[in-house]
């Protein structure tokens, strides 16, 4: 049940869907050297926990920053890379 009057449970979709794009291209295909000792250490070791945090969070900004926003092909682009749909929709400005 939603508590939100006027929100539905379609809300978050947009997120769930971006953090399954990002677990699917980015942490799936990556491993971390300090997983195994984090599972292990995690509670224990505040200095563990802290490598592993500043490793996933400077690994997801730069899938945001550099690959997802710049680089990565969309659907609703045509298939072009943001980058390249910008500088299309620029060009054509320019043109017209």
């Amino acid at each position: 049940m939603c508590l939100v009057v006027g929100a539905s449970g379609l809300d978050n979709a947009p997120m769930e869907s971006f953090w399954g794009t990002l677990k699917q291209e980015l942490v799936y295909h990556r491993y971390y050297r300090s997983r195994r000792k984090a599972i292990h250490l995690y509670l224990l070791v505040p200095v563990v926990r802290a490598q592993v945090q500043s490793e996933c969070k400077q690994d997801i900004t730069e899938y945001i920053e550099i690959f997802y926003n710049r680089q990565r092909q969309q659907a609703r682009l045509g298939y072009l890379a943001p980058a390249a749909y910008e500088q299309k929709f620029y060009v054509g400005l320019l043109a017209a």
